[in-house]
């Protein structure tokens, strides 16, 4: 396994969720691309470099702060990005 940032898988599935439910935005891979760098670049990374640490990223996953944190970031994500799409 190499050093890899799991938050990426964390900000992507929760990019989904939200998109999933939001009205009339674009989702095209460009914006969504830039509303998880967006995210990413404004939330601690979470490195793994062996499936203990995966399991215990994933264990951090249930901390309310964490989640928490999580959904703001990505929710001022798809609002800056969609206000401003770079296409």
């Amino acid at each position: 396994m190499k050093v890899y940032n799991y938050m990426e898988d964390i900000v992507s599935d929760e990019l989904e969720k939200l998109l999933g439910s939001a009205g009339d935005i674009c989702k095209c891979q460009k914006c969504r691309l830039d509303m998880a760098a967006w995210a990413l670049n404004r939330l601690p990374p979470q490195y793994i470099v062996t499936e203990k640490g995966r399991v215990f990223t994933k264990l951090n996953e249930q901390n309310i702060q964490f989640q928490v944190d999580i959904l703001r970031e990505v929710t001022k994500a798809i609002l800056n990005i969609s206000r401003n799409p770079k296409h």
